[in-house]
This record gives structure tokens, C-alpha cells and sequence, in this order.
């Protein structure tokens, strides 16, 4: 009778505990396909008139052949297919070689990348976001191809102004896609596309109802950490400041947010006026391979965990394709490249804990923390080692992840190079043989 007891017991406290956390359910995040519909092997040049080797599933110097897009999406399916709630899709499906040679091309290269998701994902919804590189046709016209899976009600604010949200009658969370395109250079209106007005609305309505939210875009507020001057598609800093003060306003409520378009694998963190960690982001490296001056990156791929009421995110597995293998063995292979809370030791997803991790980079006993985090970021495609890896690389990560304020970003990078121009004067005087051994050791030691 005492072990009938101590049964039922365990029996309700699972239960207990399932009511609290809820049902765990998956999530894909996909970003940057830039589909190259001219590419062939034949050539050896990309749009961007680069002379290259071009391999089967793509080259660092081109955009994705539709190879490499097929393989990522297959392997979308493989992997936990069936238990996918949805699917973010946050922009730049096509090479800006294709979407510029003719519009009506580009509109039916979309509609093929739309037709194999819809294939792929028959069960699930794909929510798709607009990237600056994506077709500028008439939103109208764009949702037209995504009707099969948005509600009436998105495809009207969709149609007005590449913008919706997804309400989920039966569950907290609530879904709000944005079209950040209207906040990037050439619109200089102060709420382009009434978005502005449209997103606090939807915003304090989530907060009366007491939903959690998730917010998604094409491109995140800050700066690129790969580069000291933010680029022109950064967003203009008077929308920049606006939605920062927009996420500490509702942190309570922004569960999480979700980007892409700088092509690699990195993190922000969010800041009230007290300077306390408040809300976080995640921006998700891309399908297509790239090279350019911010750095290059081998494809990828991320599966979220999350509760599907409240939206916490539990965790999420980054996949990935090594490009050179796969061009040399003509076959790809996706592989997981990390778990997320197993590589840096997180004991949940917070901004206090993302807070912690990036302040850690700042400390000698958080170098091999930025290591990780510094191969992650250009998804195992950077030939590393603890010489590599310097001071001077870990403060710029650190400055774009603690500082999405272009102003404070600049002053801590100024912060940055001052010390290091003071601390390798120090260094200069101090030399001897044993650095140098140390220097030696550092060059062949190579981390994994």
C-alpha cells in the first residue's frame, strides 16, 4: 500500500510538472538560402565575377546551387520532421545575382523554394520574412504565394506592408513577424509602412492578455561583429533606438527573437536603463556559404527546443555541412555542429546567463569560452588556434553583443583599442623566452 502510494505520488508530481512546463515541441529557424538560379559547375565565376572552382554543393565564393538547398531541406525532414511546430524562414531566399536580372524571374524562383517547403513540410506551418535581397514586387503579389500558410488576418497586414503576427487561440504564445526592410536606408519617414504603429499595438495587446512573444526578423538591431562600421543594410539608428526602447518596454512579455542576415552564428543581449540583462536574440548563420570581408561560413542549419505554450526556449542543436568534404565526396552530409546549452555550460536560455557568457569573454578564464563561440560563429569554416584567437577579436565580439546602440558600440571599441595599444606596449618590454615559448605552443595547439 506504502509503494501504491509513493506511485500515485510520483504519478501526480509528473504530471505537476508538465502542467508548469508545458508541452516541448520544435522549431526550425532557416535564413539566407540566397538561391543562385544561374549556378553551374561548368563556370568558373559567380554574379559577383569572382573566378572559383565551383563544387557540387557550392563554393565560399558564390551563392547556393539548388544541390545544397535540397539537401538542407531533406535533412529538415530527417531530422524530427514530424514533431516540428513551424518553420522560420527569415529572408534572402535568392542570390542577389537572381533577384536582380528580372523580376518576374525572381518571382517564380521564390514560388519554387515555396513549393519545396510546402512539399517538405505538408503538416507544418512556415512562416516566411522578407529580406532586403528578397523580390520588391508589391507585398500583395508575395502573398499570394504564401497563402496555404498564413490566416486571413496576416495575409491583409502582409499585404499592406510585408508585416503580420500569429495568434495562437490555444496557446500564450504569440508569433510577430517583421518586415525590417522598411527600417534600412532609403525610408526615412518616421514609421514606414505604418509598422511602427502596427507592432506597439499588437504589443500591448499581448501584454493585456498576458501572452509571451516572439519577435522575428530579417535583420536584428546593432552592428555586424565582424566589422567595426556598421554596413548601410544596418537598420537607421532612429529605428534602431526605437525598437530597442520597444523590447525593454515589453521584456516581460518577448520571450524570444529571432534573426538572420549577417551570415554567422552569434548572440545579443539586451540592457534596461539600470543595466540589467532584460532580453536576448539569437541570429542564425545561413544556408548559403559566403566569403566576404566580414569573414566566411559553411552552411547551416537550426533546430530550436522550446515550450509550446509559454515559448521558453529550452535549448537548440546548430547543424551543419562541411562544404570542402561534401564538394570532394559528393555527398552531403549534415552533421550537428553543437548543442547549445552543452558547449557553453548554460544552466538555462536567460539574458542573465547569455550575459554571463559574454562577459566571460572579457576574462582570461573565459578564453576558451570565445574560442568555442568564435569557431561556432563561422560555423567551423575558420582555421582556429589559441594564437588565432586574441584579445583585440574577443572585445569586438563582445562590443556587438553587449551594445546594440551604434553610439556605445563605436565607444567601446575605442575602449577596446586603447587598452590593447596600452597592454602590448607593456608586453614589449616584458619579453623573454618563455613568452616566446608560450607563442610556439599556442600556434601548434589547435581546439576542437
Amino acid at each position: 500500500m506504502a509503494f501504491l502510494s509513493e506511485s500515485l505520488l510520483l504519478l501526480l508530481l509528473a504530471l505537476v510538472v508538465a502542467a508548469v512546463h508545458g508541452k516541448m515541441g520544435y522549431f526550425w529557424h532557416i535564413t539566407d538560402l540566397h538561391w543562385d538560379t544561374h549556378y553551374n559547375t561548368e563556370s568558373h565565376s559567380c554574379w559577383r565575377g569572382l573566378n572559383t572552382e565551383k563544387g557540387e554543393f557550392g563554393d565560399h565564393n558564390c551563392d547556393s546551387p539548388w544541390s545544397l538547398v535540397q539537401s538542407a531541406v531533406r535533412m529538415m525532414r530527417a531530422k524530427n520532421g514530424d514533431n516540428v511546430e513551424f518553420v522560420f524562414w527569415t529572408g534572402d531566399a535568392l542570390s542577389r545575382g537572381t533577384g536582380r536580372v528580372l523580376p518576374t524571374h525572381s518571382i517564380a524562383a521564390l514560388q519554387n523554394l515555396t513549393t519545396l517547403l510546402r512539399n517538405t513540410f505538408n503538416s507544418q506551418f512556415v512562416f516566411p520574412v522578407l529580406g532586403h535581397d528578397d523580390p520588391s514586387s508589391p507585398y500583395r503579389h508575395l502573398s499570394s504565394l504564401w497563402r496555404q500558410w498564413l490566416p486571413n488576418e496576416a495575409l491583409y497586414t502582409f499585404s499592406k506592408g510585408g508585416y503580420y503576427t500569429i495568434e495562437q487561440k490555444m496557446k500564450k504564445l504569440r508569433l510577430i513577424l517583421l518586415n525590417t526592410n522598411l527600417w534600412v536606408g532609403g525610408y526615412n519617414e518616421e514609421d514606414p509602412g505604418n509598422q511602427w504603429s502596427w507592432l506597439e499595438e499588437v504589443l500591448e495587446k499581448s501584454h493585456r492578455n498576458k501572452e509571451t512573444v516572439y519577435l522575428v526578423g530579417h535583420i536584428a538591431p546593432g552592428a555586424d561583429e565582424r566589422q567595426t562600421i556598421p554596413p548601410r543594410s544596418s537598420l537607421l539608428p532612429k529605428h534602431n533606438e526605437r525598437y530597442l526602447q520597444l523590447v525593454r518596454q515589453y521584456a516581460d512579455i518577448i520571450t524570444g527573437q529571432f534573426f538572420g542576415h549577417l551570415h554567422s552564428d552569434t548572440f545579443r543581449v539586451v540592457y534596461n536603463s539600470e543595466g540589467r540583462p532584460v532580453s536576448w536574440m539569437f541570429l542564425a548563420p545561413s544556408v548559403t556559404p559566403r566569403r566576404s570581408q566580414s569573414g566566411a561560413n559553411n552552411p547551416a542549419l537550426r533546430l530550436y527546443k522550446f515550450d509550446t505554450d509559454t515559448g521558453q526556449v529550452q535549448d537548440y542543436i546548430q547543424y551543419y555541412l562541411d562544404l570542402g568534404t561534401a564538394n570532394r565526396e559528393h555527398k552531403a552530409e549534415w552533421q550537428i555542429e553543437y548543442n547549445l546549452t552543452s558547449l557553453y555550460g548554460l544552466r538555462q536560455i536567460s539574458a542573465h546567463e547569455l550575459h554571463e557568457l559574454a562577459e566571460s569573454f572579457t576574462i582570461p578564464d573565459g578564453f576558451i569560452l570565445f574560442a568555442r563561440y568564435y569557431l561556432a560563429n563561422s560555423v567551423q569554416s575558420t582555421g582556429l588556434s589559441l594564437q588565432t584567437v586574441n584579445h583585440n577579436w574577443a572585445h569586438n565580439h563582445y562590443c556587438a553583443i553587449v551594445n546594440l546602440d551604434y553610439r556605445q558600440y563605436q565607444n567601446c571599441l575605442a575602449t577596446g583599442a586603447s587598452a590593447l595599444a596600452a597592454s602590448t606596449s607593456l608586453a614589449s618590454c616584458l619579453r623573454s623566452p618563455i613568452n616566446n615559448l608560450i607563442k610556439t605552443f599556442a600556434t601548434i595547439f589547435t581546439i576542437r
